[in-house]
């Protein structure tokens, strides 16, 4: 096995294991925490494919951006401490089940198509990758670019609101 292959399977881990422990947490910090571990796995799988570029983007908009925004809300509506309620049986049975059906899903597709390994270079230059952001034909990707902005946005507004306090008389 090459070194290659093992540090494509140790960040494999590590993003499948901080996004189960994001998903399963009982504490909304803890699981606020793991998801910007789970999201830095991303990253270093970015950085691995050597698309150092998006990597840097996953990290500011994702970590530095959306994580960092929903770690402020909690704090600013001092629920960081107070656990998650149980979800009922039946939500853990469905969840299992899609969980599964996504298993099944996966693994029909990669046997249905085969996939195999190459040694595909891609072009992440700064540049290309400027030029297709900010281009709007076929290969262009303004509307993308405009719908994270939107997203960031619309986390700003979300952390306001969980971060409003409602005065007393007002319910």
């Amino acid at each position: 096995m090459s070194a290659s292959a093992i540090i494509f399977y140790l960040l494999s881990a590590f993003l499948l294991g901080t996004g189960i422990l994001s998903v399963t947490s009982a504490k909304i910090f803890r699981a606020a925490i793991w998801l910007l571990f789970s999201l830095m796995g991303v990253a270093g799988l970015y950085f691995w494919l050597d698309a150092n570029f998006i990597a840097a983007v996953q990290i500011a908009v994702y970590v530095g951006g959306i994580v960092v925004l929903i770690i402020f809300s909690i704090f600013l509506t001092q629920q960081s401490g107070s656990g998650m309620p149980k979800p009922p049986f039946v939500r853990n049975i469905f969840s299992l089940l899609a969980v599964l059906l996504g298993f099944a899903l996966t693994y029909l597709l990669i046997h249905q198509y085969g996939f195999r390994a190459g040694n595909r270079k891609f072009d992440m230059s700064v540049a290309r990758i400027g030029t297709q952001l900010l281009g709007t034909d076929d290969k262009g990707y303004a509307l993308p670019f405009e719908v994270v902005s939107i997203l960031l946005l619309a986390a700003m507004i979300g952390c306001i609101v969980i971060a409003m306090k409602t005065k007393p008389g007002e319910e």
